[in-house]
């Protein structure tokens, strides 16, 4: 009976220092943490991180509370900034871009080489399969801890001047590209001028004819009204395709308690989901709709036929090949393998 009276005791004590435990750490967690985007909620990446700060805040009951920080606020605006400032604590949190994280891991070029992804189905067998696992790890091991996969969508091709159906078509246009080297080559190769600046920058460089055009998806074009600076041109061309990354902070994550780690975690794969389907509408489906809307805008639409599509991976392939080297031969090949058997 003593024994037994010494076991519940014991059971007692043990049980209360979990308690008191889960009490300090539950009080030493922030009373906002700060998630970082390009975009706010007007657009599907906003509204992915939306849809993740709101799955968070009810699942966890209030215990953690993030507050979006659009237009990458924190860092004044510098995209390519934005993963340094998360591996430094700066940014609690972020769905960001493999564009814009690419000088800080190479890897993640992999998605940028031009004409890599041909279809959705392409996108979602790199993402879903091994090739995104790597990623992760890889990610992971620089600092930061990702969750799950969203999808700004295909970069279209968008300017003032003319229709773009060929490579020399783009000769000697000023284009707006993001701060990565792997587009300036893109560009060039193509006959552009290349231009890097941030989008804050970018809207009313159009509006005053400073720049020409511009590569981004369908939703910004149509989000950002586009059409309303001189953005009369559209080519069809899916030349890269921007997925985006739900991360945490390595010590925020470590911060939390296991419990509500595996809330975090989940509630980004529930938003990624719903952010890619808010990504896609109206251009995954029969008729791609969104297309006939942007017609109706006064745009002009080019579709490229198969062979014009040729023209430019071909004009690009050197740069292909070049960045291949660069991002590592094994995980680019794992990628065209994982692509060329992918279900459509």
């Amino acid at each position: 009976m003593k024994m037994r009276r010494t076991l519940m005791g014991l059971v007692a004590v043990a049980a209360a220092l979990g308690a008191m435990s889960n009490t300090a750490q539950a009080q030493s967690y922030k009373s906002e943490y700060r998630m970082s985007l390009v975009l706010g909620t007007a657009f599907p990446w906003g509204k992915g991180g939306q849809i993740w700060a709101d799955l968070v805040r009810e699942r966890t009951k209030g215990r953690i509370n993030i507050k979006l920080y659009p237009g990458v606020s924190l860092i004044q605006g510098d995209q390519t900034r934005e993963f340094s400032a998360l591996r430094q604590g700066v940014i609690d949190m972020a769905v960001g871009s493999t564009i814009n994280w690419s000088p800080q891991v190479k890897q993640l070029n992999l998605f940028s080489l031009p004409f890599l992804m041909p279809d959705y189905a392409a996108v979602d067998a790199l993402t879903k399969g091994e090739v995104g696992e790597k990623v992760f790890a890889t990610l992971y091991k620089s600092g930061v801890v990702p969750l799950a996969w969203g999808e700004n969508g295909y970069r279209e091709l968008s300017n003032s001047k003319r229709a773009v159906r060929t490579p020399a078509d783009l000769k000697g246009l000023k284009i707006r590209v993001v701060g990565s080297p792997l587009f300036l080559d893109t560009f060039s190769a193509l006959g552009a001028n290349p231009t890097q600046m941030s989008w804050a920058d970018a809207q009313p460089a159009f509006a005053s004819g400073a720049v020409d055009g511009q590569e981004n998806p369908l939703s910004i074009f149509t989000a950002a009204k586009l059409h309303n600076v001189s953005q009369k041109n559209i080519t069809m061309w899916g030349y890269v395709a921007d997925p985006l990354i739900f991360v945490v902070n390595k010590e925020i994550w470590g911060s939390w308690t296991p419990a509500d780690q595996a809330i975090v975690r989940q509630a980004a794969v529930d938003a990624g989901k719903q952010e890619i389907e808010i990504a896609r509408k109206g251009l995954a489906e029969p008729g791609q709709p969104l297309l006939k809307e942007i017609a109706g805008l006064g745009v002009t639409v080019t579709q490229l036929s198969p062979a014009e599509r040729d023209a430019f991976v071909a004009a690009t392939r050197p740069v292909y090949n070049k960045w291949k080297a660069t991002i590592g031969a094994d995980l680019v090949t794992s990628a065209e393998k994982a692509i060329a058997a992918r279900g459509k």
